[in-house]
C-alpha cells in the first residue's frame, strides 16, 4: 500500500556549491554544510566595535581563533563601508596586504577574502595569497573583476542600487513588479537581473563559474524593509545558479526590526541567519563564528545534508 504524501515536506534547493582553489568549501566527506565566512577588519571606526583589529598581533589571534571556531574564509577589510574618514589606496593596502601574507603563513588552510572596491588593492591582495576577492560595491571599479579572472581566484557580485562606495542609502526606491503577487518584488526582481548579469561577466574574465559568489548584500542601497523582503525571498536568489553569500551579521536591519544596537543584535542575525540557510543560502559573513557555526550545522541536519554530530538518545 503506498504511503500517503506527507504535505509540506519539502526541503528548498541549495544555492550552488563553492569552490576556490580547487577545494569544495563546506564539504567534509559525503556531508555538505553552509559556510561561515568570519568579519576582520583592519580599521578603527567600522560599525561593530569587536569586529576592528588594527593592531597586527590582535588580529593574527583573531585570525587563528575564527579557524579553530569553524570559519573556512576569513574576509579582511580595509575601510569602514559607510561614511568616515578618507581611506586612499595606498593606506587599504598597507593595511590588508601584509597582513593577508600573515595569515596564509600562520593559518594556510584558511581561506582569505580581501573586502574591497578598488582594482589595485585585490591585485596586490591576490599576489600576497588571498582566494576570493569581496566587491561588496556591485562593480564601481570595473576593472576589479578583470584582476580576479586573469589570476582565477573568486569573487563576490553584490547590489547596492548603483549607490557608489562609502554612502549610506536615503529614500531608496525600487518599482513595483508587474503582475506579481507581491508588488515588493520589484526589489527582487532587480537584485536578481543585476546579480546574475555581474556574474556572468565575471565568468566571462576568467573566474570559475564555481567560485563566483552572489549577494543580495542587505542594507547596501536600501532600507530595512527592503532588506527584510530580500531575506523572505531567499529561495529565489538560491536559483541564480551561483553560490549564494549572505551578508546579515548585526547589520542595521536586524537592529532597526529589533530596536537594538549593534551590540545587541547576535540573537536576531542568528534569527536571519537560519532562515536563509534553510531557503538555501550557501555562505554566511559573519562577526560572531561559534554561534553562527552551531546554527549552521543544525539547520544542515534539519535539510538532511550533515549528520548530528552525536545521536546516541534511544541508541546507548
Amino acid at each position: 500500500m503506498d504511503r500517503p504524501e506527507v504535505p509540506g515536506t519539502a526541503v528548498p534547493p541549495p544555492s550552488e556549491r563553492l569552490v576556490l582553489r580547487g577545494r569544495e568549501v563546506g564539504r567534509d566527506g559525503r556531508a555538505v554544510r553552509p559556510v561561515v565566512m568570519a568579519v576582520l577588519n583592519r580599521t578603527t571606526d567600522s560599525f561593530y566595535a569587536p569586529a576592528r583589529v588594527p593592531d597586527d598581533a590582535a588580529a593574527l589571534a583573531a585570525a587563528e581563533r575564527a579557524w579553530a571556531d569553524g570559519a573556512e574564509i576569513l574576509d579582511v577589510g580595509g575601510v569602514r563601508a559607510g561614511n568616515g574618514a578618507p581611506v586612499d589606496e595606498a593606506e587599504e593596502i598597507r593595511r590588508v596586504v601584509p597582513f593577508v601574507g600573515a595569515v596564509r603563513r600562520a593559518v594556510p588552510d584558511l581561506l582569505v577574502s580581501v573586502d574591497t572596491w578598488r582594482a589595485g588593492v585585490a591585485r596586490a591582495a591576490i599576489d600576497a595569497g588571498a582566494d576570493l576577492i569581496n566587491d561588496t560595491w556591485a562593480g564601481h571599479d570595473p576593472g576589479l573583476v578583470e584582476v580576479a579572472g586573469a589570476a582565477g581566484v573568486g569573487v563576490v557580485c553584490s547590489h547596492t542600487g548603483g549607490a557608489v562606495p562609502r554612502t549610506d542609502p536615503y529614500r531608496v526606491e525600487y518599482g513595483l513588479a508587474a503582475g506579481a503577487g507581491d508588488g515588493r518584488d520589484g526589489l527582487v526582481a532587480d537584485v536578481v537581473a543585476t546579480l546574475r548579469a555581474a556574474a556572468e561577466r565575471a565568468v566571462a574574465t576568467g573566474v570559475p563559474r564555481e567560485s563566483v559568489l552572489v549577494d543580495p548584500t542587505h542594507d547596501f542601497g536600501k532600507n530595512t524593509w527592503h532588506s527584510l523582503h530580500l531575506l523572505r525571498r531567499t529561495e529565489a536568489l538560491a536559483g541564480l545558479g551561483f553560490p549564494l553569500l549572505m551578508a546579515l551579521s548585526r547589520k542595521d536591519f536586524v537592529g532597526e526590526t529589533l530596536d537594538l544596537p549593534p551590540e545587541e543584535r547576535l540573537e536576531g542575525t542568528l534569527a536571519a541567519t537560519a532562515v536563509a540557510a534553510w531557503l538555501g543560502a550557501r555562505v554566511f559573513r559573519a562577526h560572531d563564528v561559534a554561534a553562527t557555526r552551531r546554527v549552521l550545522d543544525l539547520v544542515a541536519a534539519l535539510r538532511d545534508e550533515a549528520p548530528p554530530a552525536a545521536a546516541l538518545r534511544g541508541l546507548a
